[in-house]
């Protein structure tokens, strides 16, 4: 794909001064600044609740701000993707995603790029329409849409969510390339780190910015919060010199001291700093015996679809394990069938007696909205028990983020996010000694993502984790299972990183594998022409085949030719892009050989034809 191309403008495309809004009483954010410049690759990140969604969507133009101003360049294009996008149910999913297209490059077949992207992104068939699509379907078919629109600034809400690893390392691929700006919402953070060199940081109502991709962010946050801790230090001696002077009975009675209190003032009114709040998590955990989670011959099928084909595993006692696959491989199905929440077709699991299973999975459990979030944590335990000691719901809550206004709120006035690390809290209150988390880091901030993290490494019990997040992965994990397609589930030693490796040296070496085959395969062509060369009939009379052949094969050439001055064009276009370009050029060198083999036997057909020409005449 060849995202819209911003056009040669001034570097301001859009700049937000003194951005401020509240819902009711609550304040979100106030006094943001910002500026989005040619160029710019922006990722915006914060805790669930803080503001992210609004923010987009102000910069959008979808929702207007209560206080400042936005100044956009004379006929900026802007493109917003949604985290629920809407879809015209009348018209099928490809009719939508190429509706009211139109584009700078009148050579672009908008139709053709769309189509092969919907594949791409796991829709096998874009002419369905969008009512028969899963949330997660729809959003990727949005994405492809996002993408095709000719826009200065795409405004992209998780455009990651959803996204295998392969369909993740694609979109990197495609916003590298992308001519004009962007700023998105993820918590993807080696894409972060991949695609962008600006961060913008919402934080405790206030915006940070940073020119740096995810990992200088870390540092550069790091020193500003030593920075502002250092100032603050001063300020309170200094207050403290201050207060032992008005202490002393200071009058104000001259211009000097005056001067004095209103610095007095100043120092006792200022805005002091907040420490980062983390999300802490003490580990509790129940008692496990030597029988753990035993699974044998598990087969699960849905009708000709074989999803998990003769799977036996024993899971051993502090065990790290990643499942990887593309969507819709039946992940979800392998860890549903470990929890008993649906039987597989064949085949046992057996649970150990003292086995305490924490399942947390993609799809939140209902919550009552009307419920007040420190009584939903409560339904499940008043007190855990650490090696910290005894920890309450309450106190559980507020290293959750949920402070004291937040744990006598109803649940339905939280965030999605803060809705699933609500849920998370929940399920780590039941103190399991075997956590099974499918999709853990869905909708769950940065923040909440290295706490977990921190949590799960000293984590006494067995983790099994369905994750498409490459560092979380990384971080986490020492054993893969790979869905393989057809049910097959390959176990592979090692993280994220070393399976990607390791995946790199195998199509390192198929090219060469791919050149013996081919010389194998061509010296079979070159006798299987030879055979029907020497066995060219002895009368100069063409048989019903090559008669039928000779009327088609003009057709068949010019179709052949069509295609490489198709496929060349791609490859112009995808020059910046390894993967897609090897790809292609792998296209090129198949059509070639069927165009030079159809050469080859058009000259046959055509001297032959000839040759009973002139016999007749």
């Amino acid at each position: 794909m060849h995202p819209g191309r911003g056009l040669k403008v001034d570097m301001n495309l859009l700049v937000a001064e003194n951005l401020a809004k509240s819902y009711g009483p609550n304040e979100l954010f106030s006094g943001v600044d910002l500026g989005i410049n040619e160029g710019d690759k922006c990722g915006l990140i914060g805790i669930n609740g803080t503001g992210k969604t609004t923010l987009l969507k102000i910069l959008a133009g979808e929702e207007e701000a209560d206080e400042g101003t936005i100044t956009r360049r004379n006929g900026l294009r802007t493109t917003y993707l949604p985290q629920t996008p809407e879809f015209d149910d009348s018209l099928t999913l490809l009719q939508n995603v190429i509706k009211d297209k139109t584009h700078s490059d009148a050579y672009r077949n908008l139709e053709g790029e769309a189509r092969a992207d919907l594949i791409r992104l796991g829709i096998e068939d874009p002419d369905v329409f969008p009512s028969q699509l899963s949330g997660g379907q729809r959003k990727r078919a949005a994405l492809v849409r996002t993408l095709l629109t000719d826009s200065d600034i795409l405004v992209l809400d998780e455009p990651t969510n959803h996204l295998d690893a392969e369909m993740t390392e694609w979109l990197e691929e495609t916003l590298k390339s992308y001519k004009g700006a962007f700023i998105c919402i993820t918590h993807d953070r080696y894409f972060l780190d991949e695609v962008t060199n600006k961060i913008f940081e919402l934080d405790k109502g206030k915006l940070y910015s940073y020119i740096a991709n995810y990992s200088k962010f870390i540092e550069l946050k790091a020193e500003r919060e030593q920075s502002e801790l250092a100032t603050e230090r001063k300020a309170k001696s200094l207050f403290r010199q201050e207060l032992a002077w008005m202490l002393r009975g200071a009058r104000a009675r001259t211009t000097k001291q005056k001067a004095h209190i209103a610095r007095f003032e100043a120092l006792r009114d200022r805005k002091k700093p907040v420490e980062t709040e983390e999300v802490e998590m003490f580990s509790a955990f129940s008692r496990m015996g030597r029988k753990t989670l035993e699974a044998e011959h598990l087969h699960k099928a849905y009708g000709d679809k074989c999803v998990v084909d003769d799977f036996s595993y024993i899971f051993l006692q502090n065990e790290r394990i990643g499942i990887i696959g593309p969507n819709g491989c039946g992940k979800s199905t392998l860890v549903k069938m470990l929890t008993g929440v649906i039987e597989p077709d064949s085949g046992k699991i057996e649970t150990g007696v003292t086995i305490k299973c924490g399942y947390f999975a993609q799809e939140c459990e209902f919550m009552d909205p009307g419920q007040r979030v420190i009584d939903y944590i409560r339904d499940t335990a008043e007190v855990i028990h650490t090696k910290e000691g005894n920890v309450t719901a309450s106190k559980m809550c507020e290293r959750f983020l949920f402070g004291p206004d937040k744990q006598y709120a109803p649940i339905g006035k939280l965030s999605g996010g803060e809705k699933r690390r609500l849920y998370l809290l929940k399920i780590l209150m039941e103190a399991p000694n075997l956590l099974i988390l499918d999709e853990p880091t869905n909708d769950l901030d940065i923040m909440t993502l290295t706490i977990l993290e921190d949590y799960l490494s000293g984590f006494e019990g067995i983790i099994i984790a369905v994750s498409h997040d490459r560092y979380f992965l990384d971080k986490l994990v020492n054993r893969l299972f790979v869905f393989r397609g057809n049910g097959v589930i390959e176990q592979v030693e090692g993280n994220y990183t070393d399976f990607r490796e390791k995946e790199m040296e195998k199509e390192a070496e198929a090219p060469e594998k791919a050149g013996q085959r081919a010389g194998a395969q061509a010296k079979d062509s070159a006798s299987s022409k030879e055979s029907w060369k020497s066995s060219a009939p002895k009368k100069l009379k063409m048989s019903y085949q090559e008669q039928k052949e000779f009327e088609t094969i003009d057709d068949e050439i010019a179709g052949l030719e069509d295609k490489l001055k198709s496929l060349d064009e791609e490859i112009e276009k995808n020059s910046s892009s390894y993967s897609k370009l090897d790809e292609l050029m792998k296209q090129k060198e198949e059509l070639t050989t069927q165009l030079d083999e159809k050469t080859e036997r058009w000259i046959y057909l055509n001297d032959l034809a000839e040759r009973i020409a002139a016999e007749r005449n």
